[in-house]
C-alpha cells in the first residue's frame, strides 16, 4: 500500500485525487494533506481520510485545526516542503497552483519520492533548475495534466531521437466562439465558464487567455526534452485526444478519453501498472467528429508570450509566469477588465532584461521583480 500526500488538497486537483484514493482503499493510504486556507474543506476531508500530518498556510489558520486529530500539523512553505519530503510519504501529489509550487516540488524531488505533478509554473520557471535535480535524485516525476500525461504514455517505450514534434490539444476555453470585439464585456462569470473541465479558478482563466496551453507548451519542453519550435498548439473542441506525438516516420500516436481529471491523477499514482477502471469509458459511437483549428494569435496573444518566454528562455519564463499570476489574481478581485491581462503581461515582458543560465536566487529575484512591477502597473490602472 502506497502512502500518499495531497498539497493542495481542497483544489479540483486535491479533490480529485482523493477519489482515486478512495476507489482503489487496498492500494492507497493518505499520510498528509495540505491546504492555504480552505479550512472547512479541510476538516470534512481529514474527518473521512485520517492523516497522521497536515500542513497550512500559517499558524493562525492551523490553530483552527487543532482537534481533528492529525499528529503533527505544519505551516507555511516549510510546511509544504516537510510533507512532501516526510519519511512516511511515498507518493507527493503537487496540485498546488502557481509559483508556491516550486520549493516543494524541489523538496520531493530531493527526498526521491515517486511525484504526480500537475502544476505548470514550478518547471516553467526554473525547469533547468528541477530537471538537474531530478537526474541527480532516484524520484520519479510523472505528469498529471491531461496534455503531458498523454504525451507521456505516447513516449513510453520509445527512443528519443525517434521524436519529431509534440502537439498539444486546446479546447479553446470558454472564449472560441467570443469574437475579439466583445472580450471587453466579459464579466468574470464568463470567463469561469468553462465548457469541458470544471478545475480552479486561475487555471480556468488561464484556458480563457491560453496561458494555460503556453505554460504547458515550455512544460512540455522541459518533462520530454524537446525545442518548443517541435511543440505545436492545436484547437480540439471536443477534448477527446489529450495530445499527440509525431515521430521521425510520420506516425502519430494519440492519447484519448473522457474530459475526466481522474483519469490522468490514476495513471500518475499507479505507474508503471494501470488498474481496472469501471468508470469513464469512452463511447465512441457518441462522438460526432473530432476536429481540429489553429489558434487565433490576435484573439489569444498569451500563447505567443509563452513561446517568446520560451525562446528567451532565462529569466523571461518566470517572469511571463509571475505577471500572469499578478494580472490574473487581480482580474479575479475584479480590479482590472479581462483584456487587460495580456496587456499588463506583454509591457512587463518588454521591460525585463533576461539574465541567461540563472541560478535559483536569481530566478526568485525575477520573479519578486515581475511581480513588484505588475502590482504597481495594476494599482495605476485600476486608480
Amino acid at each position: 500500500m502506497k502512502r500518499v500526500a495531497i498539497l493542495g488538497s481542497s483544489g479540483s486537483i486535491g479533490v480529485t485525487t482523493l477519489r482515486v484514493i478512495k476507489q482503489y482503499p487496498r492500494e492507497f493510504k493518505l499520510e498528509a494533506l495540505a491546504v492555504n486556507k480552505n479550512i472547512e474543506s479541510l476538516k470534512r476531508q481529514a474527518a473521512e481520510f485520517k492523516p497522521g500530518k497536515i500542513a497550512v498556510g500559517d499558524e493562525e489558520t492551523g490553530k483552527k485545526i487543532k482537534k481533528i486529530g492529525a499528529r503533527d500539523i505544519h505551516y507555511g512553505i516549510e510546511g509544504l516542503n516537510r510533507i512532501a519530503s516526510d519519511k512516511d510519504v511515498d507518493i507527493v501529489v503537487i496540485g498546488l497552483s502557481g509559483s508556491v509550487a516550486l520549493h516543494p516540488l524541489l523538496s520531493a524531488i530531493r527526498a526521491g519520492k515517486h511525484i504526480a505533478l500537475a502544476n505548470k509554473e514550478a518547471l516553467v520557471m526554473a525547469g533547468s533548475i528541477i530537471m538537474a535535480e531530478l537526474k541527480k535524485s532516484k524520484a520519479r516525476l510523472i505528469p498529471v495534466d491531461s496534455e503531458q500525461s498523454a504525451i507521456f504514455q505516447c513516449l513510453e517505450g520509445k527512443e528519443q531521437d525517434e521524436l519529431k514534434r509534440l502537439y498539444l490539444t486546446a479546447s479553446g476555453g470558454a472564449l472560441y466562439d467570443v469574437a475579439l470585439k466583445d472580450f471587453k464585456y466579459l464579466k468574470k462569470k464568463d470567463i469561469l465558464n468553462h465548457p469541458r473541465w470544471k478545475m480552479g479558478q486561475k487555471i480556468t482563466v488561464d484556458s480563457a487567455t491560453l496561458m494555460n496551453k503556453g505554460l504547458e507548451v515550455i512544460e512540455a519542453g522541459w518533462l520530454f526534452d524537446v525545442e518548443v519550435r517541435n511543440i505545436e498548439v492545436l484547437i480540439h473542441r471536443q477534448a477527446i485526444i489529450h495530445s499527440m506525438v509525431e515521430f521521425v516516420d510520420a506516425s502519430v500516436l494519440a492519447q484519448l478519453g473522457v474530459t475526466d481529471m481522474s483519469l490522468p491523477i490514476q495513471y500518475a499514482l499507479t505507474y508503471p501498472r494501470r488498474l481496472s477502471n469501471p468508470k469513464n469509458h469512452l463511447n465512441f459511437f457518441s462522438i460526432e467528429s473530432l476536429t481540429f483549428d489553429k489558434v487565433d494569435n490576435k484573439k489569444f496573444p498569451c500563447l505567443d508570450f509563452a513561446y517568446r518566454a520560451a525562446r528567451d528562455a532565462g529569466t523571461a519564463p518566470a517572469v511571463m509566469n509571475a505577471v500572469n499570476e499578478e494580472a490574473v489574481s487581480a482580474f479575479l478581485d475584479q480590479r482590472i477588465g479581462f483584456t487587460l491581462i495580456p496587456d499588463i503581461i506583454e509591457k512587463i515582458m518588454s521591460k525585463h532584461k533576461t539574465l541567461k543560465n540563472p541560478n535559483l536566487p536569481a530566478i526568485l529575484e525575477a520573479d519578486t521583480w515581475a511581480r513588484r512591477q505588475a502590482r504597481e502597473l495594476i494599482t495605476r490602472l485600476d486608480s
